[in-house]
Parts: structure tokens; C-alpha cells; sequence
């Protein structure tokens, strides 16, 4: 295993998992203080990105106005007018204003984002430096990093287009992590504790940060499903659209996006549970031992795979398997955040 690390990263092993020299100070106060500055930014980033669905909704009210003006205002017979106009040849200061102001707040958002997520890649990487190490080694760590993960499948997905109105949606999970850390999780950096010293901490650790990172997007999505699906029954219902759902995708876009993030992290969260046993036999001298984390890890697995099913069978599809995938980011968090503070088990040295 050790070999293989060492040919995927180009790096000896020692450069990864630390040989326990002391804590550089200097390093880790910087990771301190671009943790907190990163927070202040995706603050300034989750006002903007509401700012910006609070005034969707605005935005769509002016423009259906200004479409039915235009629609009566043309002569019978005449060449017919979308509905969704932009204002340009039809005194389009009407509408110009609040889609600009709305486009600003959304790029203002966009732009503290990205530079949230590199100053929280700054906090991780000098944590990293001030340890000699991946820094992966208690819940602190595990927070961090693992927030990042998530910043970072989100920033690939806005590269792809069309994601801006899910940035609340992320940005405070991201933002709610990192509070919870630092208030009560943080430690002192410190040396690797033995128990760590493997090369599939590497492995093992950073494919479960991407199957979490995926597992809390396709959570975020799975949460506007749903209530995306309640506006639009409303609607059908005759009720007045809702504020902030205006210019987010529909309820079965919203459900095929979410399973296709679900699939590909449930993939991703099968290799961290192989990966766990593997790693348990070379340090424990048994792939399964029935620990806390173990039985946590399978649940989560269990319950994703129960949605998958779900989500494939008549009658399930919907708001139902949406319901399953929300049961399961529950169980992921009870397993990062309620697993070790409740439980003894051999994970412990993860606090």
C-alpha cells in the first residue's frame, strides 16, 4: 500500500503522514487566522447569494408585468412577443434594474465564494505545514477538511453553469461546519497519533470527503425538491408563487440532479467501507469488528442504498426517496458529529 501511495502522489510517505517532528506555531496560527477570515467571508457570500434569491422573485414579477404590457399593446395580427423579455426595445428600464441589481448580488456572492474557499484551502494547507502531515487526524481536522471538500465539488459544479441559486444552500452548511469546529472541536495541532500512522489514512479519509461532499449537495438538493414540490402543488392550486423558489430549477430536475450526486458518492462511500476494513485488518488484525464507527459507517450505506432502490421504484420516486436521501445526510452527521462523543470505540482517537 505503501508503494502504490507513494506512486500515486509522487510523495514519500513520511511527507503525507508525518514523522512527528514539533508543531511549527508560526503555520498553525495561520491556519487559525485564515479559518476565521474564510468565515467572514462565506458570511459576506450567503447574504449575497440570498440577497440574490430574494430578489428572483422580484425580478420575475416585473418581467411577467412588462410581458403582458407589451402583449396588449401589439396590434392583432401582429408578430407575437415572448413573454420573457429583457427590456431591450420595449423601455427596458422597467426590468433592466432589478435583473442587474439581482445579477450584481449574485456575482458578488459567486466572487466571495471563491474567495472563501481559497483562504479555507490556505487554513488547510497551513495546517498541514504546521504538522508535517495531511491534516486529518481528529474531528477538528476532519471538519475542516472536510467543509472544503464541499467548497470545492461546488466551485466545479458552477464551472459547469447554471448552479449560482444553490449557493445558500451550500455556502451554509459549509459556514455552519466551520462555526461548530472552531467553537467546540479545535485542538492544538499536534504530532499523528500512532494509531493514524497508516498510508490508507490518505486514501481511506479523502475518498470519504468527496463521497461527504457529494452526499451534502445532493442533501441541499434534495431539501429544495422538497420544497419546490409543495410550491409547485400550491401553484396548481392557485396559490401566489414563493419568494425565494422563483428561478430555481423544478422539482423533477431538482430530483434527477440530486440522484445522479447520490449515485456517484454512494460509489465513492462503498470504497471508504472497503477501504475501512482493509485498513482495520492491518491494524486491528480484523476487517469488521462490530465498532461504533464501523456499524455508523454501514448504516449510511444502507440508507443510501435503500434511496437508490427507492428512487428506481414506482410509487418512490419523488418526494419519498427525497425524504430517504434526508435520512441519510442525518446519519452521516450523527456518524461525524454524535458517533464519537457518544460511543468507545477504537475511532475515540479521532476526538
Amino acid at each position: 500500500m505503501t508503494d502504490v501511495l507513494q506512486a500515486l502522489t509522487g510523495l514519500a510517505p513520511t511527507a503525507l503522514l508525518g514523522t512527528g517532528s514539533p508543531v511549527d506555531e508560526g503555520w498553525a496560527g495561520a491556519s487559525d487566522a485564515a479559518t476565521y477570515s474564510a468565515m467572514a467571508v462565506y458570511a459576506g457570500s450567503l447574504v449575497a447569494y440570498a440577497v440574490d434569491l430574494a430578489g428572483s422573485r422580484r425580478v420575475s414579477r416585473v418581467r411577467e408585468r412588462r410581458g403582458a404590457e407589451v402583449r396588449e399593446a401589439v396590434p392583432a395580427g401582429a408578430p407575437t412577443v415572448p413573454s420573457d423579455v429583457s427590456g431591450a426595445g420595449t423601455g427596458g428600464d422597467t426590468t433592466a434594474g432589478p435583473a442587474v441589481r439581482r445579477g450584481r448580488a449574485g456575482g458578488i456572492g459567486t466572487s466571495l465564494f471563491v474567495l472563501a474557499t481559497l483562504l479555507h484551502l490556505v487554513a488547510v494547507v497551513a495546517r498541514g505545514v504546521a504538522v508535517s502531515r495531511v491534516p486529518w487526524s481528529d474531528a477538528y481536522e476532519f471538519a475542516l477538511s472536510g467543509s472544503l471538500a464541499v467548497s470545492l465539488v461546488y466551485l466545479v459544479l458552477l464551472r459547469t453553469g447554471g448552479w449560482r441559486w444553490l449557493g445558500s444552500f451550500v455556502v451554509f452548511p459549509v459556514l455552519l461546519t466551520l462555526m461548530v469546529a472552531t467553537s467546540f472541536f479545535y485542538t492544538e495541532a499536534s504530532a499523528l497519533s500512532p494509531a493514524l500512522q497508516s498510508s490508507w489514512l490518505v486514501v481511506h479519509v479523502s475518498i470519504a470527503f468527496v463521497a461527504s461532499a457529494l452526499f451534502t449537495i445532493g442533501f441541499s438538493l434534495a431539501v429544495v425538491q422538497l420544497a419546490q414540490h409543495r410550491q409547485e402543488a400550491a401553484v396548481a392550486a392557485g396559490a401566489t408563487p414563493g419568494r425565494f423558489l422563483a428561478h430555481v430549477p423544478s422539482a423533477r430536475r431538482l430530483e434527477q440532479t440530486s440522484f445522479q450526486l447520490h449515485a456517484v458518492g454512494f460509489v465513492l462511500w462503498t470504497f471508504t467501507v472497503v477501504g475501512g476494513a482493509i485498513w482495520a485488518a492491518e491494524a486491528w488484525g480484523r476487517y469488521w469488528g462490530w465498532d461504533p464507527k464501523e456499524v455508523w459507517s454501514l448504516v449510511i450505506w444502507v440508507v443510501y442504498a435503500a434511496y437508490l432502490h427507492a428512487r428506481s421504484t414506482a410509487g418512490w420516486a419523488g418526494t419519498r426517496s427525497a425524504w430517504i436521501a434526508v435520512l441519510g445526510f442525518a446519519c452521516l452527521l450523527f456518524n461525524f458529529f454524535g458517533v464519537n462523543y457518544l460511543f468507545v470505540g477504537n475511532h475515540s482517537y479521532a476526538l
